[in-house]
């Protein structure tokens, strides 16, 4: 029998749905109030990996480049997971007539800048100070802020009620007080926290998550996250849960859609890469805390998987860090 689990850190004791929630890290991210008059129309190429945007008056429209309209209305909030570019509107038929680039530059169609022209004061901006539509948008604009694993899990479009956390943020947005952007950055990830684990309760779920009620597999998911520096076989695996080695690898991968060893090295990966991200720990101490012998076996995984060395990772985490 596996020996009761040595916490590695704080990570390794939250289940599946908590780690990933425990991802989001904004870091100066864009935050802005935007007032409109209809018809408005926002191409949004802006490249953020994940944006939020609040509609607290009047409703908007996201229109993917390839997919159907979501309505979105007073009271909700609507999480777009990015590169790809889309469209905000308040109705599926209005032409953009503003381009939202990187790096917060916004343009009319022909380049004409429009940071000034629509300033409305302090992170508010608009056509008109008393606009039939009023939005909280925020943009994580790292890759880092972001764990890779939530990002695969979610659909392009996530459409969910905003709650208190969203009032609380439009009442902080217009602030300009000392520390105001840590209060913002946190304010944004609460919101994000808090529509995604709604979204997470329903039925468009991912299918590891609903797995994780299997009897069965959700056992063996558990042991997994909780253990992943356990050298691990689905032999042992399906001994500790009580099937058959072929049960288990059928009913696995049927629920989650990987296999065993594939869900638990990218498990150890993604843990991988939140270690990798604390300054005193070493490729050796983060491999030996994920499950792999040396340095070298993590690396090769790490590259194989990811497409980079884990030194290569910390190097352009710790660059997009300094860079904000």
């Amino acid at each position: 029998m596996v020996e009761k689990r040595n916490p590695i850190c704080d990570r390794l004791a939250m289940d599946q749905l908590a780690a990933l929630l425990d991802g989001p890290r904004a870091r100066g991210a864009f935050l802005l109030r935007v007032i409109l008059d209809s018809p408005w129309a926002l191409r949004i190429q802006d490249q953020a990996p994940l944006a939020a945007t609040a509609v607290v008056r009047g409703q908007a429209w996201v229109v993917p480049d390839n997919g159907e309209p979501v309505r979105v209305g007073p009271g909700e909030v609507v999480i777009n997971r990015g590169p790809e570019p889309y469209t905000l509107a308040d109705d599926p038929g209005t032409k953009p007539q503003i381009v939202i680039h990187p790096g917060e530059h916004c343009t009319t169609l022909d380049g004409e800048s429009l940071a000034q022209a629509m300033d409305l004061g302090v992170r508010t901006w608009g056509d008109n100070p008393d606009g039939d539509t009023v939005m909280l948008t925020g943009a994580y604009t790292m890759e880092g802020e972001v764990s890779r694993r939530l990002l695969e899990a979610l659909p392009p479009v996530i459409v969910q009620p905003g709650g208190p956390i969203a009032a609380l943020l439009g009442a902080e947005i217009v602030k300009d007080e000392p520390g105001q952007e840590a209060v913002l950055d946190r304010l944004l990830d609460l919101l994000l926290i808090a529509v995604l684990r709604s979204w997470f309760a329903t039925h468009e779920a991912p299918a590891w998550y609903r797995a994780m009620s299997d009897p069965v597999v959700g056992k063996a998911m558990r042991m997994l996250h909780n253990n992943p520096a356990h050298p691990w076989t689905v032999a042992a695996l399906a001994a500790e849960v009580g099937v058959s080695r072929a049960s288990l690898a059928r009913r696995f991968t049927e629920l989650v859609g990987e296999p065993p060893m594939s869900f638990l090295t990218d498990w150890r990966l993604a843990l991988a890469a939140d270690l990798l991200r604390e300054p005193d720990a070493t490729i050796g101490s983060v491999a030996r805390k994920v499950g792999y012998g040396s340095p070298f076996a993590l690396s090769a995984a790490f590259k194989r998987v990811r497409g980079i060395s884990p030194q290569e990772y910390r190097e352009r985490d710790a660059t997009s860090g300094a860079a904000t």
